[in-house]
């Protein structure tokens, strides 16, 4: 099996006035996809549902050929933990923990051998330019956070990363050096990657451009269609 991710009758709602329903989506092992779509669009809720941070209402999420629909909490943590990375807009590190713990605890989490922790950490935090990585990620400057934040998530050499809006407080030159970051590190770790923007200038990046709006129902659009009808 070829993919890194595979969406099958996948059905989610929030309420009565959002829905989101997917036939077919999948993401083969190292390709790189972008999610389009305005801000509330569903593009987040996407990322959440692979990642099984959200809990579809019917449908199969299959990662790295496990199924995370269905999991249990425990069982989900594994697969996140073992397949699948995430970088944020903002990037939830542990300010008070060097840059080499926080990208260990990755390695922790996906049960790795412990002695092993050091060495890959900051191994892979070297190879992205992190030189200080016993010192607080607090004290490092903005772009080395995004950096650590990086390695954390390709790590453990997952199946997918799921990155969302991981430029969206970024001026245009450091958003496509962070994009130059990310995309490099996910070729490297032959990792696939489905990251998530509101911004169309992304869309020059990545060969395959997936409108989220295509798969999103809201209140307005079903009243909308009733009146077609």
């Amino acid at each position: 099996m070829n993919n890194a991710v595979r969406l099958e009758n996948l059905n989610f709602d929030y309420g009565k006035d959002f829905s989101l329903s997917i036939k077919e989506l999948s993401l083969n092992k190292g390709e790189m996809a972008l999610i389009s779509g305005g801000s509330g669009s569903g593009k987040s809720t996407l990322l959440w549902l692979i990642a099984g941070l959200l809990r579809a209402k019917s449908g199969s999420i299959t990662v790295a050929g496990q199924r995370m629909d269905g999991a249990s909490e425990s069982a989900a943590d594994r697969i996140r933990a073992r397949h699948i990375g995430m970088v944020f807009q903002t990037h939830h590190l542990l300010p008070e923990f060097s840059a080499q713990d926080n990208v260990a605890l990755a390695l922790m989490a996906a049960g790795e051998p412990e002695k092993t922790h050091a060495a890959r950490a900051r191994e892979l935090l070297n190879k992205l330019g992190i030189e200080r990585v016993n010192v607080p990620v607090a004290n490092l400057s903005v772009g080395q956070q995004q950096r650590v934040a990086v390695a954390r998530a390709i790590v453990c050499k997952p199946a997918i990363v799921l990155a969302d809006e991981p430029t969206a407080s970024l001026d245009d030159v450091n958003a496509s050096q962070a994009m130059d970051l990310i995309q490099q590190a996910c070729r490297e770790a032959g990792a696939a990657l489905l990251c998530a923007s509101h911004d169309r200038a992304m869309q020059s990046r990545f060969e395959r451009v997936i409108q989220v709006d295509s798969f999103v129902r809201t209140e307005r659009s079903q009243a909308h269609s009733g009146a077609r009808a």
